[in-house]
Formats: structure tokens, sequence, C-alpha cells
């Protein structure tokens, strides 16, 4: 995937203290199961059907000084879905559904972040789907940043959102109470 952040390195103490703080690129931590994208639909009014996608990547780039700037790409494996049903899952990945041989990829770009306090706010960006490109809006909260146990540092972020599957060519009827999908993203990433 085509990387959209430029990363800004300063090499020396006097500089870093006359420029003003750049913002940071972050690996999203897949590898270490760090992340996980998480969805739900209402089954009939009953119940929820939960899942995830098991395979996606993607960066960030956040400088607690300057949330405004931060920015996110994510590219998602559409065949990764699970439902924890197999016969379901196949279902999901065919034609009513996701059309996976057809739409290999869904990702998301952001344009901007608006953040009153700097921990919650909205990203605003681009869901493509099924070939199908529209704005949506994540809720966004820092859950933490710092060092951790090897080295490194890390962020890591959670987020929810909502959107009509009609919007993204899915017109399977499975009842209004099945007409939105909601989604629940946890991010952590590694300092680059």
């Amino acid at each position: 995937m085509k990387k959209i952040f430029a990363a800004a390195l300063i090499s020396t103490a006097s500089f870093a203290t006359a420029l003003p703080a750049m913002a940071a690129d972050y690996a999203i931590d897949t590898r270490g199961a760090h992340a996980s994208i998480n969805f739900k639909v209402n089954h009939l009014g009953y119940s929820w059907l939960l899942g995830r996608f098991d395979t996606f990547s993607g960066e960030f780039s956040y400088d607690k000084s300057n949330p405004s700037a931060a920015k996110v790409a994510v590219e998602i494996d559409t065949k990764s879905v699970n439902s924890n049903h197999a016969e379901r899952d196949k279902h999901i990945r065919g034609n009513d559904f996701l059309a996976v041989d057809k739409y290999p990829k869904a990702s998301f770009v952001s344009d901007k972040f608006e953040s009153t306090d700097g921990e919650t706010g909205k990203l605003y960006g681009k869901l493509t789907l099924r070939g199908v490109t529209k704005d949506i809006v994540i809720d966004v909260t820092k859950v933490g940043e710092g060092q951790d146990p090897w080295g490194g540092y890390r962020a890591g972020f959670e987020g929810s959102t909502s959107f009509l599957m009609k919007d993204f060519g899915i017109d399977k009827d499975l009842g209004p109470q099945a007409a939105s999908v909601h989604m629940d993203l946890h991010i952590e990433g590694i300092k680059q």
C-alpha cells in the first residue's frame, strides 16, 4: 500500500527546540495482534451478528501537540471476514455482501481530524467498500501512548462508526434493523 505519510526527522536537539513539534508516523501493530476491526449487524431485531476482519494493514500519523494534523490509512483484506461461522462467512464473502472475488480490498483514508481536547474527536475520511467510495465519520478516543517494554513507543486509539449497507451497493434486504453496519476499531501503532 502506498504510504501517505511524510516522515519528518530532526537530527539535533538544538533544531528540535527551535522548530515546532512534528507528527510521528506509526505502523498499526497487526503482527502482535494489538489491533482489530470489528463489526456488528442486527439480526432480525433479536440479537447481534458479530464479526471481524482478520487481515488488514495500515499506518497513522499523530502529534499530541497538534492532533488536528492526524492522518490515517488502512487497507482491509475482505476475504479475511470472520463471523465465527464458516457457512455464514462464505455467504458474506459472496455477491450478496462483500463480493470478495471482485473487490478483495476495502480501504479507509482520512481527510481531517477534529478534536477539542486532543483526546477525543471526529475522524473524517473516505471508506471504499465493494468499489464504492463514501465519506464516513469515526468517533475517536485516545487510549494512551508511551514507551513499551521492548524499547519502542506506542500510541493507541479506539473508534466507532456506522453506515448503511445500501450506500456501498449491498442491496440484500435483511429487514430494517439490519440496514446498518456498526464498526468498532481498536488501533495500536508502533512509532517508526
